[in-house]
């Protein structure tokens, strides 16, 4: 009888085992794994991999070129590769990415209702962006205090779209707790 039981108990764990297994990811999915926007308008970027920014690019206009790329017709892929790439350019300027995390705030505040749902979806995404950033990249805004992915899921219910849906998913199952501060 013992036989017979201990290959169906170690099939049972092994089974358990795979069916709650979440795939180990090198990097935070924010800031590594770049979103194909196939040749949509975004930041300046390099082909050399997730990191590889555009050594001429003039960091000190990535708060107005950033802005100028997240408008109403923006799809959220491409607002996320924007943000992610607004990330690695103000890596190098903390006050740069001071001043980006400040206009997208004054930007969610004061949206129309219209616009609500992708203002918020911008801060909270660029919020979590950051905090993934920030253990790689040391001079980004401390954004504890601040719940990126409570805005994402707010935008998610003012304009229920899969993209939305997809990157409240990527925080959701990050690396970087959202808990722990930073």
């Amino acid at each position: 009888m013992m036989t017979k039981t201990r290959p169906f108990v170690v099939a049972v764990i092994a089974l358990a085992a795979i069916s709650f297994a979440r795939p180990a990811l090198a990097g935070a999915p924010l800031i590594c794994f770049p979103f194909d926007i196939h040749g949509a308008r975004s930041l300046p970027f390099g082909t050399n991999g997730f990191h590889d920014v555009d050594r001429s690019y003039d960091v000190s206009k990535l708060v107005d070129d950033t802005l100028a790329l997240l408008v109403p017709e923006t799809p959220v892929i491409v607002r996320m590769e924007t943000m992610r790439r607004a990330t690695l350019y103000a890596e190098s300027k903390p006050a740069v990415a001071a001043a980006l995390l400040a206009r997208l705030e004054d930007r969610a505040r004061t949206a129309t209702p219209a616009a609500a749902a992708l203002a918020d979806f911008d801060l909270g995404y660029l919020i979590e962006t950051y905090r993934q950033a920030s253990a790689t990249l040391r001079n980004l805004p401390v954004v504890a205090g601040h719940d990126g992915y409570q805005l994402v899921l707010k935008a998610s219910a003012l304009r229920p779209d899969p993209q939305i849906a997809y990157a409240a998913g990527l925080i959701d199952h990050s690396v970087a707790p959202r808990a722990a501060g930073r």
